[in-house]
């Protein structure tokens, strides 16, 4: 709770008042912005649109005077504090298996497609706005950033392929490491007033590499200390400390802080979790899903707060200008880059791509990196209203049609057959994890032996009743298949997630020197080649 308070930036009178009466009407601020974001949840749910849509609008129509005490957002403070718990927990939820097969495009959009976006944006911006070129250059990095919290809700609103929702998630985290570094080397340009091309290959090879491997460094050594840790707290205050630390400690070196967090929480979601008990690991999660959950709650309350509704009147022809720059830059990167893609990977359906591009919304992260632009940057106030106004009129507009959109696109169409699939499967993972449990009980002494057997055995006749439906199902096939209710997506999905263990498993057997590079060659060409063959899911 202190952590949200120090979100609040008071004003330089109040700053000086005295501190039980600055403290008290902080508090007294923060139980109001909580009691407006529940309404918010409420009035959403029941009017069916995303959730950040209606905090900004929330945020909009209140008043620094409806509050006991005048607030704004504090740039040092999301971007050392609130910046790292928004990857990370991105980071921990994000699946290496599906971000592995995805991971040709996903490095395509969130690499050079930055980069190209961001270019042609600012090019935009300098012509239509009459911004000078390093304060374009910085905006149009800035609206490169795509915030995944509104395209994940809508995903949830209806059916979308699987690897869709991984592109967009992959993406989302990889492209927030990158203009992190774009932007720095801008703001280092500025500060110096010329720019080096072999200094800024030299800074950005040293940004991702070195955050890279302090990224892998920290998360495995987080890895070695779940092993000795035996209870959700202490894994909590770990978690937390590496994921502020390794932001920290990205930035003393010199490297990408933004990449070393989101490798660290792939190391730690993906191999510290499996060291834990399954009581321990909902925990976790459920930390960090609430934790992401306030974070982006008071920023976007605050963005609505922080603008102006009067100043967003004289600021909707430049924002809708900035709208269409950032689409523009996009839809010249999109379709270009994943038709290239088609030569080396599976190629994306082309709806998908279109999912792609109107999903392009504007969010937090981006209006985090406008408060840290430099002082003396050219225009920098005025910038930030742009960004700002760009980011609500964005959430609104896009974040609202955007489940329409993907509607009407119909990229999937669930089958009877899979959704019986899919309600067998959900009780025999919940009955596995329940047996995981158990025995984590009877090994630690809390839990008496046959206790553990009567339980052990009513999840097991759980298990042994789901897996006599799948099996039941299966043999059914033929009589689905002939009226064409058959799913073959779920088995295409199956067969890929096994494919890419025996790459992972081969691979790592040739790197150990276990087996020669002639020999395993052959075998992962005809691997890649099945991968291939298989239709999206």
């Amino acid at each position: 709770m202190l952590s949200m308070m120090l979100l609040f930036q008071l004003p330089s009178e109040a700053a000086n008042a005295l501190p039980t009466s600055g403290v008290t009407g902080l508090v007294n601020t923060l139980i109001i912005l909580l009691l407006v974001a529940t309404g918010v949840a409420l009035v959403t749910r029941w009017l069916r649109i995303p959730y950040v849509v209606g905090l900004v609008l929330a945020g909009l129509v209140m008043t620094d005077q409806n509050l006991p005490t005048a607030i704004g957002p504090n740039p040092d403070i999301i971007l050392n504090l609130f910046l790292p718990i928004l990857i990370f927990e991105a980071a921990i939820n994000t699946d290496i298996s599906r971000l592995r097969s995805t991971i040709k495009p996903i490095a395509l959009l969130a690499g050079p497609g930055v980069v190209l976006s961001a270019a042609i944006t600012a090019s935009l911006l300098h012509l239509g706005l009459g911004l000078e070129w390093i304060t374009a250059a910085a905006v149009g990095v800035i609206l490169t950033i795509t915030d995944t919290v509104s395209v994940i809700a809508a995903f949830r609103s209806v059916s979308v392929p699987g690897r869709l929702a991984t592109i967009v998630e992959g993406e989302s985290l990889f492209n927030d490491g990158v203009a992190l570094v774009l932007l720095s080397l801008i703001s280092t340009t500025h500060m110096q007033g010329s720019f080096s091309l072999v200094n800024g290959v030299q800074q950005l090879f040293i940004a991702f590499v070195g955050g890279g491997l302090l990224g892998l460094g920290l998360g495995y050594l987080c890895v070695g200390l779940f092993r000795q840790l035996d209870d959700a707290l202490s894994n909590i205050l770990l978690t937390v400390a590496v994921s502020l630390g390794t932001f920290q400690i990205g930035q003393v070196l010199g490297v990408s802080s933004a990449i070393a967090v989101v490798v660290a929480g792939l190391v730690i979601g993906n191999l510290g979790f499996r060291q834990t008990s399954a009581s321990i690991k909902v925990t976790l999660l459920s930390f960090w899903e609430y934790a992401g959950f306030g974070v982006n709650t008071f920023i976007f309350l605050l963005v609505g707060l922080a603008v102006e509704p009067r100043g967003l009147v004289n600021t909707l022809p430049a924002a809708l200008l900035a709208i269409v720059a950032y689409q523009i830059g996009r839809v010249a990167v999109i379709y270009p880059l994943l038709y290239l893609l088609r030569f080396f990977d599976r190629p994306i359906p082309f709806r998908w791509q279109h999912v792609l591009i109107f999903g392009n919304v504007k969010g937090s992260l981006s209006m985090a990196l406008a408060l840290t632009l430099p002082f003396t940057l050219s225009d920098r106030e005025q910038v930030i209203t742009l960004v700002f106004s760009t980011v609500l009129v964005s959430l609104v507009g896009q974040g609202l049609s955007l489940s329409w959109l993907v509607k009407q696109l119909q990229l999937s169409k669930p089958s009877p057959f899979r959704q019986q699939i899919e309600e067998l499967q959900l009780n025999i993972i919940a009955a596995k994890a329940a047996q995981s449990e158990l025995l984590n009980l009877l090994e630690v002494g809390s839990l008496p032996k046959f206790l553990y057997e009567e339980f052990f055995a009513r999840y097991q006749a759980r298990i042994a009743q789901g897996e006599e439906g799948l099996r039941s199902l299966y043999n059914q096939r033929p009589s689905y298949k002939s009226t064409g209710l058959v799913d073959t997506d779920y088995l295409d999905g199956l067969w890929r997630r096994l494919y890419l263990a025996e790459k992972g498993a081969i691979n790592q057997a040739i790197f150990k020197g276990l087996l020669p590079d002639d020999v395993a060659r052959p075998y992962l060409q005809d691997l890649n080649e099945k991968l291939l063959s298989l239709k999206d899911t």
